[in-house]
């Protein structure tokens, strides 16, 4: 499985700041965490993903 930017997966520029990465980041673990999509395979595999 080829990994995509890690930029592209949380939705921020390149050019975004650490504050702003880490609110992406926390922004899509809440959407995409297990316990709140507990029969959504495409979920556990996005949260995979942002995890990387």
């Amino acid at each position: 499985m080829e990994k995509r930017d890690y930029y592209q997966i949380l939705g921020i520029g390149r050019d975004a700041s650490e504050e702003k990465i880490e609110r992406a980041y926390k922004r899509r673990a809440l959407k995409y965490h297990p316990d709140r999509n507990p029969n959504d395979p495409k979920a556990n595999e996005q949260m995979k993903e942002i995890n990387d």
